[in-house]
């Protein structure tokens, strides 16, 4: 029998606000999931009121017993170990409730019981609650719940069986008796987020395909915020309908007004909320009381202001969540959807996007503006354009989740600062980004650690936002590299020395071109023109030249692109040449063409034909770097990604009793050592090996969870910066790369003379590292410094180790 992690008549040190979550059922209905708090007694009394006879059957296992009130309320007080309980919240009321009391004879069982109020069966909330159950356990040391269920409760009964979690149920009878074992299963995993990304997709659908619209805080002044975003559903061709809200108007824009959100002929799907924020909290409430379903808060004064203005956007958000609504901000520009089923701009926005197949995420409102401004002058078309504000509830990653399956996205661009969940986000992004590009700018720093980062999930990182507009021309408009091999054809030698340059700097190559094509091309073109690689067509070259020239290098095995020069001043017909590119390209739609038609600036008329289109660049380095960040994705997405294997000797219920066990802040070296060893990795001294001593490190960084860092001690690393870093969690080929991509590898792997580490067990410490982090959300940082890297055959030991816990209830229970 385990020790369970706290003695089982001590009470829980807290109330565990770390147990506060937004949750989506399957219906998309938003809710808040947060453990039963003692001043819950009369909720929990009305919600037991409300329940038919046919539920309490169903719950109490047979006849139907009155139930006493002040037996009710007695379920409101738990000590969160033994016994917990959790609610689901719809507005004020309990729309769900679970709970788990755990067996003193089994301290690693409890027996689990769920209630859902008879209005909100099928939805899922019991799906719901058991995951968030499931976990809250897990934590406490409980190995697996056990439940009793009537055998014509076919509801309970597919719950437990379409978990994914490992079940056994007893032999068939009047009560089924369960057995649901909590790990964390592949396939729980999998099922989950399949659950997820439903439930996101339809309570996304009032935000982002609404039948109707309110603006509160329309205005009938022009060139005011309420006023533009009534004028831009109007202008963008909204078929719903579009309710403006002023008490002191009879029409805006045209449209009708309203005095109150109260008066309006129907609950209106979505609503934008343009007033003061010490307004905001009272009409969210309104719209909550009439049925609204999202609500985006354009309106500024919460948590750029201080904390005193985050407070009051989280109680907002929870708000919003418990009355079964989404909200967008506050501090954003709104939301644009240009697909056919929803034609919707509803922003203040002046330029509002042509349609297209690009879908972008900002954090910035004020940057949104000229997002689109700039894309609107690039011809660059979007498909839904989302300014998330402050994100205290829909977030990019869910944002990723509708365009996921959105069959008129190809191509998603973000405007990266922070995530609330960063774990879910690089988890989302790594099934998406196979399929579908992600582009992101970040505003941190352009080291190599973060670009590894983003470059390991799958989401082409960019300098700057000019960048990403290149990279999302190419990729909009044109398919990724099969490789890196680029042809570069040009009427002046110069800007095409400059290309050649950018291509090498972006892991590009210009190879030489195969004797076949040269062949083929000599008699094409003029005598004096330079047949290798770049072709230079010289300034004479007519738009025969260039479609010869393309044909050929395009046919050509041992070329997977080509940028496309061409100097205006030097040439006569522009359109005749564009159309030349325009017919290659179109032959070959396998491989990109890029062109740069120095002197013209952005996308040219010219390179449009119909869906056909050649992104064209002011400068050709900016064609080369778009390609190589192109090509590098092509890469990432064709490589294998191996597996997250399964590792013998992990005791994670050992770790979960350790971890319980200790206070947040550094973890005693004693109790470090013991932790490590739960998942096979000892903590012993020793002497040094044949090499140099290395480090493991990993911390919680803001965009991506937790981060695995390894390099070798010493000037290796201080000096030379020579350290590789992954996100959790990571796949045996992860770790393989991890520890042998360091420009000191040859010191490890014996190519300096000498007989080597053993880096196969160097690479099972690192896959062990992040199994454990990964099961144990606790662990805010850790480092293992010095590791001892010892012969073939022997291993490695861990000299030193540091583990430090986050405090889950600093965040205040941030959404």
């Amino acid at each position: 029998m385990t020790t369970p992690p706290y003695p089982p008549d001590s009470p829980y040190p807290s109330y565990p606000e770390d147990l506060e979550r937004p949750g989506l059922v399957r219906t998309g209905r938003s809710t808040f999931v947060r453990p039963i708090r003692p001043e819950d007694a009369d909720r929990l009394v009305a919600f037991v009121g409300t329940l038919s006879r046919a539920t309490l059957a169903y719950r109490s296992l047979g006849p139907v017993v009155r139930a006493r009130d002040d037996v009710i309320r007695r379920g409101a007080h738990v000590d969160y170990l033994n016994e917990l309980a959790l609610v689901a919240l719809a507005g004020d009321e309990i729309a769900g409730l679970v709970r788990y009391v755990r067996d003193p004879e089994e301290p690693e069982h409890a027996e689990v019981t769920f209630t859902i109020r008879d209005d909100h069966q099928s939805e899922g909330f019991g799906r719901l609650l058991l995951e968030h159950i499931a976990a809250a356990a897990r934590a406490r040391g409980i190995r697996v719940l056990e439940a009793d269920v009537l055998a014509d409760n076919a509801r309970m009964i597919n719950v437990f069986l379409g978990s994914g979690y490992r079940t056994e149920a007893g032999p068939p009878g009047q009560i089924i008796h369960f057995e649901i074992a909590v790990d964390p299963q592949a396939q729980a995993v999998a099922r989950a987020e399949r659950r997820e990304q439903t439930a996101v997709r339809r309570s996304l659908k009032p935000l982002l395909e609404p039948r109707s619209v309110a603006v509160i805080g329309a205005n009938r002044d022009p060139l005011t915020i309420g006023h533009e975003i009534v004028a831009n559903l109007l202008r963008g061709g909204f078929a719903g309908s579009v309710f403006p809200v002023n008490p002191r108007a009879e029409q805006i824009a045209g449209a009708r007004a309203y005095a109150s959100v109260r008066d309006l002929p129907e609950p209106p799907d979505l609503a934008l909320v343009a007033v003061r924020a010490e307004a905001v909290p009272g009409v969210v409430r309104e719209c909550a009381e009439v049925g609204v379903k999202a609500v985006v808060v354009v309106s500024t004064g919460f948590g750029e202001t201080g904390a005193e203005g985050r407070a009051g956007e989280l109680e907002l958000a929870r708000f919003a969540r418990a009355s079964g609504m989404r909200l967008v901000g506050p501090n954003c520009m709104g939301v644009v959807n240009t697909t056919p089923a929803a034609r919707l701009a509803a922003t203040f926005s002046p330029a509002l996007p042509t349609p297209g197949r690009v879908a972008m995420s900002s954090q910035s409102g004020p940057l949104g503006l000229a997002v689109l401004d700039f894309a609107r002058r690039l011809r660059l078309g979007f498909s839904g354009f989302v300014s998330v504000g402050h994100a205290v509830d829909v977030s990019t990653d869910e944002l990723l989740q509708w365009w996921e399956d959105d069959p008129g996205t190809s191509v998603i661009l973000l405007h990266v600062e922070t995530f609330g969940d960063p774990r879910r986000f690089a988890r989302v992004a790594r099934r998406i980004a196979p399929r579908k590009p992600i582009v992101a700018v970040h505003p941190g720093h352009a080291d190599s650690a973060v670009s590894s980062l983003f470059a390991q999930s799958g989401v082409i990182r960019t300098r700057s936002l000019q960048e990403l507009f290149d990279v999302a021309l190419l990729l909009a408009h044109q398919p990724p590299p099969p490789g890196n091999r680029v042809a570069v054809i040009t009427n002046a030698g110069g800007p095409a020395a400059l290309t050649v340059g950018a291509c090498a700097a972006s892991g590009l190559c210009v190879p030489a071109l195969g004797e076949r094509t040269r062949q083929t091309l000599r008699p094409a073109l003029a005598s004096h023109a330079d047949v290798s690689n770049p072709i230079d067509l010289t300034p004479t070259a007519t738009a025969a030249h260039y479609r010869q020239a393309l044909d050929a290098a395009l046919a050509d095995d041992g070329i997977d692109a080509a940028v496309v020069l061409f100097m205006p001043p030097l040439a006569d017909k522009p359109d005749e040449v564009a159309s030349a590119i325009l017919d290659a390209a179109a032959a070959r739609p396998d491989k990109p063409v890029l062109a740069s038609f120095l002197g013209g600036a952005g996308v040219a008329d010219l390179l449009h034909r119909g869906d056909l289109v050649v992104p064209t660049y002011t400068f050709p380095e900016a064609a080369a770097t778009s390609l190589g960040h192109a090509a590098a994705y092509q890469t990432w997405r064709s490589t294998p990604a191996g597996v997250v294997p399964d590792l013998a000797g992990v005791d994670a219920e050992r770790a979960r009793a350790l971890i319980a066990s200790c206070a947040p802040g550094p973890v005693p070296t004693a109790v470090a050592a013991e932790l490590l060893a739960s998942y096979g990795i000892a903590v012993r001294g020793g002497e040094p090996g044949p090499g140099p001593d290395a480090f493991l490190t990993v911390r919680a960084d803001p965009v991506f969870g937790p981060v695995v860092a390894f390099g070798l001690t010493g000037d290796y690393a201080d000096l030379m910066a020579d350290v590789t870093h992954r996100v959790t969690p990571l796949s045996d080929r992860d770790a393989r790369e991890m520890v042998r991509s360091l420009r000191a590898t040859p010191l490890l792997d014996g190519r300096t003379g000498g007989p080597g580490v053993d880096l196969a067990a160097l690479e099972e410490t690192v896959l062990r590292i992040s199994a454990m982090v990964e099961d144990h959300p606790e662990i805010e940082a850790l480092e293992l410094r010095p590791v001892r890297l010892l012969p073939p055959g022997d291993g490695v030991a861990v000299a030193h180790a540091t583990i430090r816990l986050a405090d889950n209830t600093a965040a205040g229970g941030s959404l």
